[in-house]
């Protein structure tokens, strides 16, 4: 059968360097949904409710703050070793169209923690529609992603295999969802060491939550535990600060 050759874009070019890094990495994942019936509650009276990406971005990190585990990642060099972060640093999945090409490029926020909910949100929605030269994040990823193959693999090797170079280039943690474009459960890889999905919410007022991990950092006993500090904090923490961050007006109804 003859068919069209295609040049690997350079959109496609990152994806393939990714899976190629995350190849190898002993990943064990453990799901479930949550009860966030206060967190949703304080969303809808928000007059502006940050995104679920933003929530579950500080309140993963909040979480870490108190779990110097999900702070940890896998080191290989000098020797192999297990490397503590000083602060949570958030890697998004953004899904963008650029040059007429869907792709998804990670933007990376360091410290959400510390951040107010507001200012992660903006983050996050200044990587969904600025352009992608404006973005500091994507240009540093596509300036490797230009790289010969064997220099884009030297760079992907030290920004991965040496501790301080992770939180750098990848991050302690990512998040990723397609619930935006109708839910499903995602299983996504990454180098690792934790990602985080979740779908869309149901009419139970739940949401179902995959938590993927590095099995050498930790297992799955902590991951559970994080499950049930995750859904605290959101409806907690985060649902304090939408509260805090004003409500919608209540409009008078005329008898």
């Amino acid at each position: 059968m003859r068919g069209t050759p295609k040049t690997i874009s350079l959109r496609r070019r990152l994806i393939c360097d990714l899976m190629h890094a995350s190849m190898g990495v002993p990943f064990v994942s453990l799901s479930r949904s949550l009860n966030i019936r206060p967190v949703l509650e304080a969303r809808a009276a928000a007059t502006t409710p940050a995104g679920w990406a933003a929530m579950f971005v500080k309140a993963f990190a909040l979480v870490a703050r108190d779990e110097p585990i999900l702070r940890t990642v896998y080191a290989k060099w000098p020797w192999p070793t297990l490397y503590e972060l000083p602060k949570s640093v958030a890697l998004v999945a953004i899904a963008r169209i650029d040059h007429g090409e869907e792709c998804v490029i990670p933007q990376r926020i360091a410290g959400p923690d510390t951040m107010t909910l507001a200012a992660v949100d903006a983050e996050i929605r200044h990587a969904k529609t600025a352009p992608v030269g404006d973005v500091p994040m994507f240009r540093k990823i596509m300036r490797a992603t230009r790289l010969p193959l064997p220099l884009r693999r030297l760079s992907w090797a030290i920004g991965l295999n040496f501790g301080r170079q992770r939180g750098n280039w990848f991050g302690s943690f990512a998040v990723s969802s397609v619930a935006a474009y109708g839910g499903g459960e995602l299983h996504p890889i990454t180098p690792g060491p934790f990602i985080v999905s979740y779908g869309m919410v149901e009419a139970d007022q739940t949401i179902h939550v995959v938590i993927r991990w590095d099995h050498r950092v930790t297992d799955a006993a902590p991951i559970a535990r994080v499950l049930t500090r995750l859904e605290q904090v959101l409806n907690a923490e985060i649902a304090a600060e939408l509260r805090s961050a004003g409500s919608k007006p209540i409009r008078a109804v005329g008898t």
